[in-house]
């Protein structure tokens, strides 16, 4: 199979989106899909789980939408959506990886979404003695989602603050260094955009890179 591009472009879009899982097939997503994620960590391919991710800018905020086929579903009970949940990578999630810093690689900002409208954002330091107490760290994110039963796929997407990312305004030309991952059943089935040949999502050095397109 061939690999995904190191590099991708993402749209701008010239206003936000309030985020509801009723805008999910409008005007603002629409377009092909910038990411298709179809193999798992070591490069195998995934059947049945082909991921569209579609990223869109603006001055403000980045937003990223997963479109997400199972098999099963591996919920957390008794979820809340009004805070962020700790631990929430044991479960279904689609997970952003993302920095603006191409110097210091190990540092960067971890997003994830569950099918049920849960999230957790992390400032992650793979240098930390306690990389862990980067979850206290808050970016203002948002996330929505929804599951169609019938149709076994879900959907999530991101409102993430540019500023929460980048010390550089939101602009055309923009790189950011990133991966994207998704988790999903109760066995831990893995998708990645990029591969990182290892039992763990944590290797930076095989981010892609993002551009801002104009």
């Amino acid at each position: 199979m061939t690999p995904a591009p190191a590099q991708l472009e993402c749209r701008r879009r010239p206003a936000g989106l309030e985020l509801s899982w009723r805008d999910f097939e409008g005007a603002f997503w629409q377009g092909p899909p910038e990411i298709h994620m179809e193999v798992d960590n070591f490069g195998t391919p995934v059947p049945d789980h082909r991921t569209e991710v579609r990223i869109r800018w603006t001055p403000e905020h980045l937003y990223f939408l997963f479109h997400c086929p199972y098999q099963e579903l591996h919920l957390k009970p008794c979820p809340q959506t009004h805070e962020e949940t700790y631990g929430l990578w044991n479960w279904d999630v689609a997970e952003v990886f993302i920095s603006a810093d191409f110097d210091d690689i190990r540092r960067y900002r971890e997003f994830e979404v569950s099918p049920q409208g849960e999230w957790i954002d992390l400032d992650v330091d793979l240098t930390a003695p306690c990389p862990e107490d980067g979850w206290i760290w808050r970016s203002g994110m948002e996330a929505a989602a929804c599951i169609d039963g019938a149709n076994q796929v879900w959907y999530g997407a991101m409102r993430i603050p540019y500023g929460s990312i980048d010390t550089r305004p939101a602009m055309a030309g923009n790189a950011l260094r990133m991966n994207l991952f998704r988790s999903q059943g109760s066995r831990r089935l893995e998708v990645v955009w990029h591969p990182t040949r290892k039992n763990t999502f944590h290797v930076p050095e095989v981010f892609g890179t993002l551009h801002l397109a104009g």
